[in-house]
């Protein structure tokens, strides 16, 4: 019998297991302590941002840039901050001609809009008096070869006039409507946004408590896990230990079902044996007399037929084998005599069962430093619970507030006057645009009933009024331009000289950042309007640096006057906290003295086959024995030849004494021998089967002593080590919620409590509603009316030439008439 495969493997990895794994510490292994998951934070910040305005692109863009090319050539001087410096601190002191200079171009255009408000109305005058002398807007009065030329040159310079006014008027319409419908909104804009920079300073103690109650979510996960701690560093200190302890408990179960068959091999051994001494003592007398008597049957003389063959045979019957020579076995006996005492298979099993609960035995012996843990852990850091009253902001927030309440109620008026101007101009605006249109209606309705006329001149019988209705409408429309020049011209000069001077003089040197310059310089403002003051910026910081350091995200108290003692990183540091935590995570013991690995009674066996001396028992002795036959000679062929020579006698008393013989060899092989033989094969199955195991046998029953005693002895070791490292890691996944929390605070606190980037935000939104949604459609929009109002001039001309080829000739009806 070779030794079990299931009690070599388990030893020998056990062997290299423990080789390997007690050399060294055991590897940090965090099994369920993986890395912290993300915790969600409810936002602590008030909604205060303001949401970017930014003008969506339109088909009205290219208009503005050629507007605001326009502008520039108009306005060519730089920024006049000395000028604006007199203007504002004593307007007295500001010369004319400094003011003349710089606005030039205005001057300019205000000359060309003065020569076009007075000649174009006086002209008007004079052609109305001309028209009512019938003197002027006449008819042709001959044909002649050039008429047809001049009649469609000037018909197709009216048509491409009153095309570009219509364009004009077209464009003057949209922005007009696109600047009243953005008035209101960047109006309501202004006091919406001081009411929201209002709550920059004063809210931010407020939002800090709110950021220092939500302590309480990494507070309550951590709490939460803990509930699980013990039985997941049970599940930990089983998962690591199970590579060492599975094996040595299967190896021990497999040496307890080897001990088990070596033990029922030595009982019956030592059976066997005994019966077959037993057994040839009754066997030999036996034999021998059968031999006595066949060999004087066949020797008698008278004996017939083969005598002399069955006689030889008779001769070697005789015992074979002499089991009295085998070893005894009764000292080994006497040594396992009660062995196996213990259950191997129950006492695994228990074993096993013990080492499975690990996790609720851990649990429970863990449960008492998991309520020191969460005591540590309800208590919150200093730093943190004075997050909002160590804040500085109480008189910052006063003065900031009291700065844009003043503001805010000081600007109200004046924002109410401008919608009400706005109002009035958009009125106005579309009043105009409708004259503009009225004009080009007219010059449309001329032209078409003046071309019908034309092509119906060559019929006799056709009269000539739709001809004299194109150019009555043409001078209709002569009379609108008229009319409305001037209200159209003085528009224009009004909302130019606003629009292009708010383009020239604030928006170019906003976007340039001579405005911030200006403002910067100290002397420029007036001490009421001292910006950094009213602000409450730091002393060493000017109102471009803070619109930069505030669009970067700064924090309010690297901008503005605050107390510098205001730390983030200090009131964020809890390192003492987590210490304290840490501290009582240590005191995690784990005591696995329950897991015994092998019972006394199970020892007891191994130490007891140990010292058996089992494999000193001489094997070969019983393998002499066991090959050699029960009986030398082969009774069943010797009783065959005595009936064949039994046939072979005349001798009738000779035939029936050999058959006689014949039948009682036969019954005493079948009653003795026969048993014999099958106590040997028995006897040779279990001498074979101890011979081949009980060297192996007695050696893992040493190495699985060893084994067991020296991990029963690391075990507590190990264990410690385990725990250990597990701490380590359920500390740095607990950490890691409080790191979280930690870097939501700075974020929170820098990027949307105590930043001042909504300061950076309200000056760009002004910015975009002054310059882009309020300037860029008035400055079109009086550019597109000037347009038209100057275009009027050729659709005057155009018209009242162009009327004349539109009338009746006069030498033309003389002729009609004298036909008739």
């Amino acid at each position: 019998m070779t030794c079990s495969p299931g009690l070599v493997v388990p030893l020998l990895g056990l062997g290299l297991g423990l080789a390997l794994s007690l050399a060294g510490a055991v590897a940090a292994d965090c099994g369920s302590f993986a890395p912290a998951e993300h915790l969600v934070f409810t936002p602590a910040a008030r909604t205060r941002w303001l949401a970017p305005r930014v003008r969506a692109p339109g088909p009205l863009d290219s208009l503005y840039g050629t507007v605001r090319r326009f502008l520039s050539v108009v306005q060519l001087n730089p920024f006049p901050s000395e000028l604006i410096k007199a203007l504002l601190n004593d307007p007295s002191s500001a010369k004319t001609d400094e003011v003349v200079r710089y606005e030039a171009g205005y001057v300019v255009c205000a000359v060309i809009a003065g020569l076009y408000l007075l000649l174009v109305p006086a002209t008007g005058l004079c052609f109305c008096c001309c028209r009512c002398r019938r003197r002027c807007g006449g008819r042709v009065k001959t044909e002649h070869k050039a008429m047809a030329c001049e009649r469609g040159t000037l018909m197709s310079f009216l048509l491409l006039t009153t095309l570009v006014l219509l364009i004009g008027m077209v464009c003057a319409f949209a922005t007009n409507q696109y600047t009243h419908s953005q008035t209101g909104p960047s109006v309501e804009a202004v006091p919406e946004t001081l009411l929201s920079l209002r709550g920059l300073v004063s809210d931010v103690p407020g939002e800090l408590q709110a950021v220092a109650e939500r302590f309480s979510v990494p507070q309550e996960r951590v709490s939460k896990e803990l509930d699980g701690v013990g039985e997941n560093l049970g599940n930990i200190i089983h998962n690591q230990l199970k590579s060492t302890v599975y094996p040595v408990l299967a190896s021990v179960h497999s040496l307890g079902q080897a001990l088990q068959v070596s033990t029922d091999h030595l009982r019956a051994l030592n059976t066997t044996s005994v019966e077959l001494q037993e057994g040839q003592q009754h066997l030999g007398p036996l034999v021998r007399a059968h031999r006595e008597r066949l060999l004087t049957l066949l020797q008698e003389s008278w004996c017939r037929g083969n005598c002399k063959g069955a006689l030889s045979q008779a001769s070697a019957l005789q015992l074979g084998a002499d089991f009295s020579q085998v070893p005894p076995v009764d000292d080994v006996l006497h040594r396992l005599k009660d062995v196996p005492e213990a259950n191997f298979s129950s006492m695994v099993q228990e074993e096993n069962t013990t080492f499975n609960s690990l996790p609720l035995l851990v649990a429970a012996q863990t449960a008492s430093v998991v309520q020191d843990l969460k005591k540590a852990l309800a208590e919150q850091p200093e730093g943190v619970r004075m997050l909002a009253q160590g804040f500085p902001g109480s008189e910052a927030a006063s003065r900031w507030s009291q700065a844009l309440e003043g503001l805010e109620q000081r600007s109200r008026p004046y924002l109410q006057e401008l919608q009400q101007y706005e109002k009035y101009r958009w009125i106005l605006g579309c009043v105009l645009c409708s004259a503009i249109l009225l004009v080009v209606i007219c010059n449309l309705l001329g032209l078409s009933l003046g071309i019908w006329g034309l092509f119906a001149r060559e019929d006799p019988s056709h009269s000539e009024a739709r001809g004299e209705a194109g150019a009555r409408f043409l001078m209709a429309g002569v009379a609108f331009s008229f009319l409305f020049a001037a209200p159209l011209i003085l528009l224009v000069f009004a909302t130019f000289l606003v629009g292009g001077n708010v383009q020239t003089l604030v928006c170019r040197s906003w976007e340039s950042g001579e405005l911030y310059e200006f403002v910067d310089t100290p002397g420029n403002l007036p001490a009421s309007m001292n910006l950094s003051y009213l602000l409450g910026l730091r002393k060493n910081i000017s109102v471009l640096q803070a619109y930069q350091q505030c669009k970067a995200g700064a924090v309010l108290w690297k901008v503005l006057q605050l107390n510098d003692s205001y730390d983030l990183d200090k009131h964020l540091d809890i390192k003492r906290y987590t210490q304290k935590f840490q501290e009582e995570l240590q005191n995690f013991k784990v005591d696995v003295k329950d897991l015994d690995l092998l019972s006394p009674a199970v020892r007891r066996d191994l130490e007891a086959l140990q010292g058996s001396r089992l494999e000193k028992i001489h094997y070969g002795n019983f393998l002499v024995q066991i090959q050699k036959p029960v009986v030398e000679t082969d009774m069943e062929q010797l009783a065959r030849d005595l009936e064949g020579v039994a046939q072979a006698q005349n001798d009738s008393v000779l035939r029936q004494q050999l058959q006689e013989e014949a039948r009682e060899l036969r019954s005493l092989y079948q009653e003795k021998v026969v048993p014999q033989q099958s106590l040997v094969a028995k006897l040779n199955l279990s001498v074979r089967a101890l011979e081949s195991s009980a060297p192996d046998l007695q050696v893992n029953t040493a190495n699985v002593l060893g084994n067991v005693t020296r991990l029963k002895g690391e075990l507590p070791a190990r264990t410690s080590h385990i725990v250990r490292n597990a701490s380590e890691c359920f500390l740095a996944r607990e950490m890691g919620y409080f790191s979280q929390y930690v870097a939501w605070v700075r974020e929170e606190v820098t990027q949307h409590i105590a930043t001042c980037q909504p300061l950076s935000a309200a000056l760009d939104n002004g910015h975009v509603i002054l310059c882009d949604m309020m300037a860029d459609p008035w400055n079109a929009f009086w550019f597109c009316l000037g347009w038209c109002t100057f275009f009027l001039i050729p659709s005057i001309i155009f018209a009242v030439k162009t009327s004349k080829y539109f009338r009746p000739i006069r030498k033309r009806l003389r002729v009609t008439s004298l036909k008739l």
